[in-house]
């Protein structure tokens, strides 16, 4: 939690409780808590949060790079992931039924496609991969 203050401190913004709340809500959750988990575990402790600003915390957390957020294609809503969590870079699985994801930890992007999109004039600063299909649990429900 520190490491993560001390990173929004550095880059100069100012640390409210909501911001607090809001980064140990992530830590305290199990893996991807959609934004309204988040705001569930962040109303224990700051009952007068709103989910906007729940959202607006999240959103500054991703534009910094501290926060993933894994599109799930539900009606759930994208789910996130503290980035410092997993300091490997790795990419995701995820569950079109029930929204399940999980990490794996293959990158299937080389030099190869970083030099294409280079000779085209980007500079590439990142880039994230999501599998979509269907769990073993959901697979097997449905037979």
């Amino acid at each position: 939690m520190e490491e993560l203050v001390a990173l929004l401190r550095e880059k100069g913004y100012k640390i409210t409780p909501q911001r607090r709340a809001v980064i140990a809500a992530l830590l305290e959750s199990e893996k991807f808590p959609t934004a309204q988990q988040v705001l569930e575990i962040v109303k224990k402790t700051n009952p007068d949060v709103s989910l906007d600003t729940v959202y607006r915390n999240l959103g500054l957390l991703i534009e910094l790079n501290i926060v993933y957020e894994i599109n799930t294609q539900s009606s759930a809503g994208n789910v996130f992931e503290i980035v410092h969590i997993h300091h490997e870079h790795h990419h995701h699985l995820v569950c079109l039924v029930c929204g399940k994801t999980e990490c794996i930890d293959i990158c299937p992007v080389n030099q190869d496609y970083i030099a294409e999109v280079e000779k085209r004039g980007f500079e590439v600063t990142g880039h994230t991969f999501e599998f979509y299909g269907k769990c073993q649990k959901c697979r097997e429900a449905k037979s």
